[in-house]
């Protein structure tokens, strides 16, 4: 057995898993565009399923073939590192599943790849039906960063701005809380599908907390969270 010449790759295989596998991470990032729940930007963050999709076929259609290559490559990647950190799962389960799918067509394994791809898309739709959001209504993912002075019991303080918000916000994500002697930081990823609820709690917040300051910026050209 040769060990350094790989075996030819038949184009027409090639292409044909390269169509497929297109169409399904297709499907998945229009999935995680607009069903999703992750409260960063997705609509920057989907198209990037795709591409890491193809990349992944690619990759493994060329090295299935020769184990010197599949030993180059296992070299090649013992040295890379990712310094990006995925702080949302969601995020962290879609880039599994696009380089999933890519693993499964690069590796000729057309009918089980499309088997398992309906069988978890059908799930997650259910999931969604179930839970009354198989239909999302445009809204607008909001960084809320919230300053207010030293207060003395910090715990109290995180509660009633939590029930604050809840009663004005469908969705609310705490990304951080810092307490220091100059006061009480907290960082939230919020979605907003009504801008009069932004206003209606940032007053009640301030009425509540004077000299606490409010910054709101809009996530639609933040990448990640």
């Amino acid at each position: 057995m040769d060990l350094t010449n790989p075996a030819p790759l038949s184009l027409l295989s090639f292409t044909i898993n390269l169509l497929l596998d297109l169409l399904l991470s297709v499907i998945l990032a229009w999935y995680y565009k607009h069903l999703g729940e992750s409260l960063s930007n997705r609509s920057k963050f989907a198209p990037i399923l795709p591409v890491l999709s193809l990349i992944t076929l690619v990759v493994i259609s060329i090295v299935k073939s020769s184990l010197a290559l599949s030993l180059g490559l296992v070299g090649a990647l013992s040295i890379v590192r990712f310094r990006t950190a995925i702080k949302d799962p969601e995020e962290l389960i879609f880039l599994f599943f696009a380089i999933a799918i890519g693993l499964g067509m690069g590796a000729d394994q057309r009918i089980p790849t499309m088997i398992a791809f309906a069988i978890i898309m059908g799930f997650l739709l259910i999931r969604k039906y179930l839970q009354g959001k198989l239909i999302n209504s445009p809204d607008k993912s909001l960084f809320l960063n919230i300053n207010s002075p030293v207060l003395d019991n910090s715990d109290i303080y995180l509660k009633s701005i939590n029930e604050i918000l809840k009663d004005n916000i469908k969705d609310i994500d705490l990304r951080r809380f810092d307490i220091s002697d100059q006061g009480v930081n907290l960082v939230y990823y919020v979605n907003s599908d009504d801008p009069d609820t932004v206003g209606s709690f940032v007053k009640e917040i301030r009425d509540k907390y004077s000299g606490t300051t409010i910054s709101i910026v809009e996530q639609n050209n933040l990448l990640g969270g």
